[in-house]
C-alpha cells in the first residue's frame, strides 16, 4: 500500500455535497471494524472536490483516505480520545456559515441543498466529529515524535540540489494599529440620524431596507437591504450585536446600539429558536484630521519608545494597538495560509510604500490608513525581516526545512502505526476496487478476515 497521508486524513473528512443526486441503488464498498463507506461517499467526495475547482481524484485514493480515517476512528473510540460537543458545534456553525457566504444567503443555501440549515447541520455533525477523533488519534500516534538539528541537517543534505525550493523575496511585517474616536458631536450625529431612520420605518414613510441601501456603511449588506442570517451560537459576530438583536420580536426595531464597528439600529425579520433573519443599519462616525492627528502623535510616542528600547514591540502590541487579531499573532501581519511570511503581492500597495524605507528591524512613521471595512486608523509597521530570492538553505530556511522533515518523521510513525494495526481489524473491501494497488495492505487484510 501506498503511504498514509497525513494530510488526506482530514481532506475528505468533513466533505458533504450541496448538489447530491437522489442515489437510486447504493452499496458498502468498505468496511473497517463497524464502520463503513458507502459508494455513494465516494462519488461524493469527489463531486465535492471538482465543485471547489480541484481536480477529480482517483477513487482508489479516495477509498484509501476514507479507509485510513474509519481505522483512525475505531481507534479512538477504543482509547477513549476524547472530542468536545462545543468544538463539533462551532466547527458545524463555520461550515454554515462559509456555504451561506458562498450561495448569498441562508435561504439560498437551503434551495440549493433542498435541505433546512437544521438538517444540514445533522448532515454535518457526524462527518466532523469523526474527522476530530482520527485527527486526535493521529496526534496521540506522532505526539512523541521530535527531530534533532543533526538530523534536521541530515535531511536537507539527502535533498537533490536540483530539487530544493526556489523562493522569491518574503517578508515578515509586524503591525500596530490605533482606531481615532470619533468627536462627541459627529457621534451625536450618527446617533440621531439612526434614531430618524427607526422613527420613518416605524411610522410606515420608508421601509428598512430602501434606508440602509442608502445609508449604511457596512459593505457587507448594504446592497442586500442590510439583510443578515444569525444563529445565537455564532462566535463571529459582535456580542453586544446578537444581544441586542436576539431580544427582538418579529418585525421590532432596536434602539441605537454601539458595537465596536459604529452605531446601528437592528430589525428583527424572522426568528425560529437560535436562527434569525435582521437587517442593520450601520453608521460608522466620521474621523476629521483633528482625531486622526492626536492617534498620529499617540504613535509617535510608541514609536520613539520602540526605537529606544524601552518597550518591546510584543509589549506594545498587547498595550495599544486597536486591532482584535494581534494579541494572536503578536502583531504580525498574516496571509491567508497563516503563514507570517508574506511576498509583496500579499500586501496592500500602501504598506509596501511603508516598506521601501525600511531596514530590518527598523520602524515606519505613524501613517493614516482605512481599512477593508471602511474604518479609518493610523498604523506603524516594523519590517522584521526580508529575505532575498534564493534557493532553499538551512541558513534562511531552517524551520521549513526541519518541519518537513519532522512531518516525514511523522508519515514513518504513522506508517508503521498501522501496519501494526490494520490485522487486527475486521477488513473489507469490494472487488470493484481490486485494480488499486495503493489498497494492496488493505486487501491483503481483507482477505484474512473474510
Amino acid at each position: 500500500m501506498k503511504k498514509f497521508s497525513l494530510l488526506f486524513i482530514p481532506f475528505f473528512a468533513g466533505l458533504v455535497s450541496f448538489s447530491q443526486q437522489k442515489i437510486v441503488a447504493d452499496k458498502i464498498v468498505g468496511i473497517v471494524g463497524d464502520k463503513i463507506i458507502l459508494k455513494s461517499e465516494i462519488n461524493t467526495a469527489i463531486g465535492d472536490i471538482v465543485r471547489q475547482g480541484g481536480q477529480a481524484p482517483e477513487d482508489c485514493n479516495v477509498l484509501d483516505g476514507m479507509l485510513i480515517q474509519k481505522a483512525l476512528v475505531l481507534q479512538a473510540e477504543k482509547d477513549s480520545i476524547p472530542v468536545s460537543d462545543d468544538d463539533v458545534e462551532a466547527e458545524i456553525d463555520q461550515k454554515i456559515r462559509y456555504f451561506i457566504g458562498i450561495y448569498g444567503s441562508k435561504d439560498a443555501l437551503e434551495q440549493i441543498a433542498g435541505r433546512t440549515i437544521y438538517q444540514l447541520k445533522e448532515d454535518f455533525r457526524q462527518p466532523i466529529r469523526e474527522q476530530r477523533m482520527a485527527q486526535g488519534m493521529r496526534n496521540k500516534v506522532v505526539q512523541d515524535v521530535k527531530i534533532t538539528p543533526t538530523e534536521v541537517k541530515e535531511y536537507y543534505e539527502k535533498i537533490p540540489k536540483d530539487s530544493l525550493h526556489f523562493y522569491e523575496s518574503e517578508l515578515q511585517i509586524g503591525e500596530i494599529v490605533v482606531y481615532p474616536k470619533a468627536s462627541r458631536d459627529i457621534e451625536k450625529l450618527a446617533i440621531d440620524e439612526l434614531t430618524d431612520y427607526k422613527r420613518q420605518v416605524e411610522a410606515g414613510i420608508k421601509k428598512f431596507e430602501t434606508l440602509a441601501r442608502l445609508y449604511s456603511d457596512d459593505p457587507g449588506s448594504k446592497d442586500k437591504g442590510g439583510e443578515y442570517d444569525l444563529n445565537r451560537s455564532d462566535k463571529q459576530w459582535d456580542p453586544i450585536f446578537m444581544a441586542a438583536a436576539f431580544r427582538l420580536k418579529d418585525g421590532q426595531i432596536s434602539p441605537v446600539i454601539k458595537t465596536q464597528f459604529g452605531y446601528h439600529i437592528i430589525q428583527m425579520v424572522s426568528r425560529n429558536g437560535d436562527d434569525a433573519k435582521i437587517r442593520h443599519i450601520l453608521r460608522i462616525p466620521q474621523i476629521t484630521d483633528p482625531e486622526t492627528n492626536v492617534s498620529i502623535q499617540k504613535l509617535d510616542s510608541i514609536r520613539t519608545q520602540l526605537i529606544s528600547g524601552s518597550i518591546s514591540f510584543g509589549e506594545a502590541v498587547v498595550k495599544y494597538s486597536d486591532d482584535p487579531n494581534a494579541k494572536f499573532t503578536a502583531g504580525r501581519k498574516m496571509g491567508h495560509d497563516g503563514s507570517t511570511y508574506l511576498t509583496i503581492d500579499q500586501l496592500d500597495k500602501e504598506v509596501v510604500k511603508l516598506l521601501k524605507e525600511l531596514k530590518p528591524g527598523e520602524y515606519s512613521q505613524p501613517t493614516a490608513f482605512t481599512d477593508e471595512r471602511g474604518k479609518k486608523g493610523v498604523h506603524i509597521i516594523q519590517m522584521i525581516s526580508k529575505s532575498e530570492p534564493h534557493r532553499e538553505n538551512l541558513r534562511d530556511d531552517y524551520n521549513r526545512i526541519s518541519q518537513r522533515a519532522l512531518d516525514e518523521r511523522k508519515q514513518a510513525a504513522l506508517e508503521k502505526w498501522f501496519t501494526s494495526k490494520i490485522p487486527t481489524y475486521y477488513i473489507l473491501i469490494d472487488d470493484e476496487y481490486k485494480h488499486c494497488s495503493n489498497l494492496s495492505k488493505w486487501k491483503t487484510t481483507a482477505t484474512a478476515s473474510n
